[in-house]
């Protein structure tokens, strides 16, 4: 009975649908002008379409163990065995309106590419910001951490509490009373479920002794991995990259161009210092004529006595004015971009993160169109 109640219930709805169709049509040599046909909704004007992307690593070394493998023993033997290590991890993304430079991300110290993605609240991140802009982005995980986390040097991982540290050092505020505090006028975004994410962006890396908290970071393998990944770039798009580097990264960062003559500038976020000048790398740079720029936010200096890590990230911003000097005089061109002189204020060692990170994303890219030729 139900079964022909639906088949009933079927038939009358196309007999309608017939009926419909019947009404609406006109007669051979009907006059009556024809309805207009539907428009087709256009996709929503802030959509972000990607045209490309993908994944793939870049640089690296193999090592190879002394012996013969012994294929009879293949779960256990370890003789004669290779080892695919020391690569950069590189996620690329490439707009439908790709109309300017590539932009490559290089993350810091206990980071991976996540921190360009995203905020701890959820919002969008710098790498979809410059893909708005017509940027392709090539955002990496540095070789022993993240995505690339084979490694040739045998690291010692630590489970020792550390965020209140990192909170600290980070200039996000202080831990008072059991409690993290914000600095006043903070452009973080405040809440317990937004400090869980942001601490679980954390990740070590593979190849250092974190036990110790010793920051032994290679910077040679980073910033040649980062090469061959421009070199990749450059292999698939015929052109230069801008790297945008972040605190530990940006050491590895200025030796880059020693390795490739494929870097059209660099922005450089806080970096834990500067090239020293006439180093190898101040000298590459200098003879490649590469656009420089820092960018440092708030509660940087000794008037901040309520800011523990104030007076120690005056000093390694005291780097960037040196170079900059140095380097102008060289017949190069730094800038050096101190957030609140702009009017810009709040900002901690993560203003990519922050709540005006898209203030500073148009900064940026405004230094990239009067500084930065294809």
């Amino acid at each position: 009975m139900k079964q022909t109640r639906k088949w009933l219930a079927l038939a009358g709805a196309l007999t309608l649908s017939l009926l419909a169709g019947c009404a609406g049509s006109q007669a051979p040599g009907a006059s009556s002008a024809s309805p207009a046909p539907e428009e087709t909704p256009e996709a929503a004007s802030d959509a972000l379409v990607i045209a490309e992307q993908g994944i793939f690593s870049a640089g690296g070394t193999v090592i190879q163990s002394d012996g013969t493998f012994d294929v009879a023993n293949y779960y256990t033997s370890r003789e004669g065995s290779t080892s695919h290590v020391d690569h950069a991890n590189v996620l690329y993304q490439i707009p439908e309106d790709n109309t300017e430079l590539p932009m490559v991300f290089l993350h810091g110290y206990g980071q991976s590419r996540m921190g360009w993605m995203t905020t701890p609240d959820g919002r969008e991140g710098w790498s979809d910001m410059f893909l708005r802009m017509g940027h392709s982005v090539w955002l990496v995980d540095q070789p022993r951490r993240g995505e690339a986390g084979q490694t040739s040097v045998a690291g010692t991982m630590t489970t020792t509490p550390s965020d209140q540290t990192w909170y600290t050092q980070f200039r996000i505020g202080t831990y008072l009373n059991d409690e993290f505090t914000y600095n006043e006028g903070s452009q973080f975004p405040q809440g317990e479920d937004v400090l869980d994410q942001f601490f679980r962006q954390m990740t070590p890396d593979t190849g250092m002794d974190n036990a110790a908290g010793d920051q032994n970071i290679d910077n040679t393998v980073v910033a040649q991995a980062v090469a061959a990944t421009i070199d990749e770039i450059y292999e698939r798009t015929g052109q230069d990259s801008i790297l945008v580097t972040h605190s530990q990264g940006g050491l590895s960062g200025w030796e880059v161009p020693r390795y490739t003559d494929h870097v059209a500038a660099i922005v450089a976020i806080e970096p834990g210092g500067a090239p020293q000048v006439d180093s190898d790398a101040y000298n590459a740079m200098v003879e490649q004529e590469i656009p420089i720029t820092f960018y440092y936010g708030d509660y940087i200096g000794e008037e901040f006595t309520d800011v523990p890590a104030a007076a120690m990230w005056s000093m390694m911003a005291a780097s960037a004015d040196i170079f900059t000097e140095a380097y102008n005089a060289a017949g190069g061109s730094s800038t050096v971009v101190h957030l609140p002189d702009e009017g810009i204020t709040g900002n901690s060692h993560f203003m990519f993160q922050e709540l005006n990170n898209d203030v500073i994303a148009d900064h940026i890219e405004a230094w990239i169109q009067e500084n930065v030729t294809e």
